[in-house]
């Protein structure tokens, strides 16, 4: 590990979706170490009295929103500057749907993206394409721009942000890459681990968002009740690893303790164990190679304690399964899965369609795009990916509507 003092100046930071759990806590990790790290942008979506109090805390220079109303976020500005005293603070302002885009484009050593959705593809590729090194937290423009991202990142510029996959980076320094056997992906199995599909379909919204471990957004933390936020992680895993689908596994290990694994060749695996909390990922992701000192409290060894493993049942969420098939066939296929998911995720949620509907519904999107000429795309453009995400809005959008 690199000492502190070694570090020639302080980390220039970017951190995308600010004022959410990534965000919150990234900046948490931020004034802590202000000897390693300086943020040098934030945005976020709609919150912005909290964006505006965060900037002013660290006096930030640019802030980006996602509101086209920029007299609405100086004013949320000036309020949080006056109530800290600061009234001199005056920073450059970035407004509009494309605002983070814009600020991910700024220069820095370090953009951190942990915005949600497929909206956060853009603002990836930007980062990328300024040479900066992305700490990703937004699995979505990973999975739904696939080729698109990887062509635009140079090696190793793309840190994951996830745990499991911020855990599996850490296990693959423990051998080569051709030692490699497989991944195992950690799952907690969410709120309904156990239950028959069955016993699933009287699920309400308020139960799917009662994760056991993590607090999180509506979508992620409905995914995870779900399981096709390992779905994603699935296909994050083998763009990220480039390792084949058919060896990556997922475990169901409802503690959360060891955040994934690395198998290999000789027999032997490597897991990484830490709490069910999400710093020391945020922490690599901010100071990647280097680990930085007390980012988070350590497992209690002298505490008796169980840690249990279970296999995945696929009948009862079929998620992962699905996901396996759309990202085998990759190009927009899993841009479709994402987005009629996040479609769906808002349909349970406003009471249109029952939990079990979700990944059901998902599934008879995906069957439809069989018969769409952007399902047969070779090279993925930005374009071709807006454009089925767009068309599994409208077809998940068809499905969940009412009935007249």
């Amino acid at each position: 590990m690199t000492d502190a003092t070694t570090w020639q100046r302080p980390r220039r930071v970017i951190l995308l979706g600010s004022t959410g759990s990534i965000g919150t806590q990234a900046i948490d990790l931020v004034e802590r170490n202000p000897d390693r790290f300086e943020v040098v942008g934030l945005s976020a979506g709609s919150n912005l009295d909290l964006l505006a109090e965060q900037a002013v805390a660290l006096r930030v220079p640019v802030i980006a929103a996602a509101t086209e109303d920029e007299a609405a976020l100086a004013a949320a500005v000036a309020r949080a500057a006056d109530r800290a005293g600061t009234a001199a603070y005056d920073p450059e302002l970035l407004t509009g749907a494309d605002a983070s885009a814009r600020l991910a484009a700024r220069e820095a050593d370090v953009v951190v993206n942990g915005i949600t959705g497929a909206i956060g593809l853009e603002p990836t590729l930007a980062a990328l394409q300024a040479g900066t090194t992305l700490a990703l937290a937004n699995k979505e423009s990973l999975i739904i721009g696939g080729p698109l991202v990887k062509r635009a990142a140079a090696p190793g510029q793309i840190v994951p942000v996830d745990s499991e996959h911020s855990a599996i980076a850490q296990c693959l320094r423990g051998g080569r890459a051709e030692e490699v056997r497989r991944l195992v992906v950690t799952a907690s199995g969410g709120p309904f681990r156990g239950r028959s599909r069955a016993e699933l379909a009287d699920v309400t919204p308020e139960q799917a968002l009662a994760h056991p471990n993590f607090a999180m957004g509506r979508v992620i933390t409905t995914n995870s009740a779900t399981l096709v936020n390992k779905g994603l992680e699935v296909i994050e895993a083998h763009l990220l690893f480039d390792i084949p689908f058919e060896r990556i596994e997922v475990v169901v290990h409802p503690q959360q303790m060891i955040h994934s694994m690395v198998e290999f060749v000789d027999g032997s695996t490597i897991a990484q164990a830490g709490p069910p909390r999400m710093l020391v990922p945020i922490a690599l992701g901010l100071s990647w190679p280097e680990r930085i000192p007390d980012a988070d409290v350590p497992v209690d060894w002298t505490r008796a304690q169980s840690w249990d493993f279970e296999p995945l049942d696929d009948d009862a969420f079929p998620a992962v399964r699905l996901a396996r098939r759309v990202g085998e066939a990759g190009g927009t296929w899993p841009a479709v899965y994402n987005a009629a998911n996040e479609v769906c995720v808002d349909a349970f949620h406003e009471g249109r369609i029952g939990f079990v509907d979700i990944v059901d519904t998902v599934a008879r999107v995906v069957d439809a795009y069989a018969a769409e000429p952007g399902s047969r795309v070779a090279d993925l453009s930005l374009d071709d990916v807006l454009t089925a995400d767009r068309w599994a809005r409208a077809a998940a959008r068809h499905l969940v509507a009412p009935t007249p």
